[in-house]
């Protein structure tokens, strides 16, 4: 049992080896005369700054009486719109040319890095959703009295964790996505779903295995079918088990939602290789993507915590 001393000893010597780390990383920085600017960061998180919206094309302005803004093409074709905006720049019959600035929207908005965070968070929160119904399913598979749903079940989690998952989101997104005309989001969470629910699966099964054969013969004994014994006796057993490797693997989906960049969705990753390339401050960008990602995955894995904690009341 630690005493009151002891703890507090303990978070001292936390934070003095916290503090030789950050001044680790600092120094090393100085030693490669790198200049931090962590000024340019911020526009691509939170931009405050005006957005300028400009013409596709060359043409003439015409401003309507409810003071829609459009610029009407020399060429015969379509019109540009330009429905919202909170300055206008351009005037009634002004000669417009191809990027010429035609209005302003002001205010604030968020920059590509908090959109990336935004597409990560969704595309891991919808993969999540399908990989625990695909684990659960074939978990369920793995210990069935039929033989040829457990082989099946056996074939799809050995093919799955036995290959690479950027391997799989290429044929998913090339070759699956082109035969059903799925689009990048979709394949991309179709590939993610399919790699972690193999894993899922391994925990289900090993969470299910882990219960005592007598709880299932009490249930029979009981009066109960199989799919009531499972349901309401070994199910719920199971999944408080389960709870802590499940949250590794929750977490470390999220994490592989980075690969999804390779076909071109802009999540939290690539959305930091593109402001790299505008910013110029390499080490400010990817230091703050990898707290964005920690956070998720730290509120994640609190909110499983919670969840474990209250399951355990029940015990």
């Amino acid at each position: 049992m630690q005493t009151q001393s002891s703890r507090w000893l303990g978070h001292g010597l936390y934070l003095v080896i916290m503090a030789i780390l950050v001044s680790g990383v600092y120094f090393a920085g100085q030693k490669i005369n790198y200049s931090w600017h962590w000024e340019r960061l911020w526009p691509y998180i939170i931009n405050t700054e005006s957005q300028d919206i400009v013409a596709i094309t060359d043409g003439t302005a015409v401003v309507d009486k409810a003071g829609r803004l459009s610029v009407l093409p020399d060429y015969g074709d379509d019109p540009q719109l330009v429905k919202v905006y909170d300055t206008l720049v351009a005037r009634d019959g002004d000669l417009i040319f191809q990027g010429d600035t035609i209005a302003r929207i002001e205010g604030w908005r968020f920059g590509p890095i908090a959109e990336g965070l935004w597409v990560t968070i969704k595309i891991s929160f919808i993969s999540l959703i399908f990989a625990v119904l695909l684990g659960v399913m074939f978990g369920l598979m793995r210990v069935a009295h039929g033989q040829v749903w457990r082989n099946l079940a056996m074939t799809y989690v050995e093919v799955i964790r036995g290959t690479p998952l950027l391997v799989q989101i290429f044929i998913v997104y090339f070759f699956v996505g082109t035969v059903f005309d799925l689009d990048r989001f979709t394949s991309g969470v179709a590939a993610l779903s399919i790699f972690t629910g193999a894993y899922v699966a391994e925990i289900v099964r090993a969470g299910i295995q882990s219960v005592s054969a007598g709880q299932m013969e009490a249930a029979r004994s009981l009066g109960m079918n199989y799919v009531q014994a499972m349901a309401y006796v070994i199910m719920p057993q199971a999944i408080k088990r389960t709870l802590p490797p499940l949250a590794g693997q929750f977490i470390n989906l999220i994490k592989d939602s980075s690969l999804v960049s390779v076909i071109s969705i802009t999540d939290l990753t690539k959305a930091g290789r593109e402001v790299v390339s505008g910013s110029f401050a390499p080490f400010e960008v990817w230091f703050t993507v990898a707290v964005l990602y920690l956070v998720v995955t730290g509120g994640l894995s609190l909110l499983i915590q919670c969840l474990e904690k209250r399951l355990s009341v029940s015990d």
